[in-house]
């Protein structure tokens, strides 16, 4: 009977432990993320990271991390992960959130790759909003990749082509131009990005 309380006991303290391990891990905040983790990581409350710089009176470079107003889409605590950022062609230390490099095809090539596009919504989803800020639809300008994403980009916002309003998923054109066919893109991401102001 003894043994059967201590090991009840036992349970109650292993079960609050867990809870408040979990708890404490769960709750991402951007002011307490390393520099080395703050580029496209999402706060517990759904806003996005954003790494900044500062210059001290020394002359010494500064790392913060700071909660941006920007508003992940269904994305929430979350560190994005070395692999996404990896094939992604992303880069921890990156300033602020800018849709730049959408204009550069080694980059937007990177992004719209299957290994990037269809396993990283996180990425997939800040970039679909960025281009929709830009008022060009994402899976439009990965059809449009090739050799000059710049221009496809001028061209699609030129054209009238836009990012429409919320969507609850993404459907994609089954017939791709070359020589962009690295991606399925009559496939979903794992995540439909919905649009926003950003």
């Amino acid at each position: 009977m003894a043994s059967n309380i201590s090991l009840r006991c036992l349970v109650i303290v292993a079960l609050a432990f867990f809870v408040a391990v979990q708890g404490t891990l769960g709750a991402i905040e951007c002011e307490k993320l390393s520099h080395e983790k703050c580029a496209f990581a999402v706060s517990y409350e759904g806003k996005r990271c954003v790494l900044e710089k500062s210059v001290k009176r020394s002359g010494e470079e500064a790392y913060t991390c700071k909660t941006s107003e920007i508003e992940a889409d269904k994305q929430k605590d979350h560190i994005e992960t070395d692999q996404c950022v990896k094939v992604c062609g992303l880069n921890r230390k990156s300033f602020g959130i800018s849709s730049d490099s959408l204009l550069e095809s080694r980059f937007t090539q990177k992004l719209c790759s299957p290994q990037c596009y269809q396993s990283c919504p996180n990425v997939v989803d800040l970039y679909f909003n960025l281009a929709a800020g830009e008022g060009v639809f994402l899976p439009k300008l990965c059809e449009s990749q090739g050799e000059n994403a710049r221009r496809g980009m001028a061209e699609m916002k030129s054209s009238g082509i836009v990012a429409p309003g919320p969507i609850t998923s993404v459907q994609f054109s089954a017939t791709s131009p070359q020589p962009f066919d690295a991606v399925d893109l009559t496939a979903e991401p794992s995540m439909a990005p919905a649009s926003s102001p950003y």
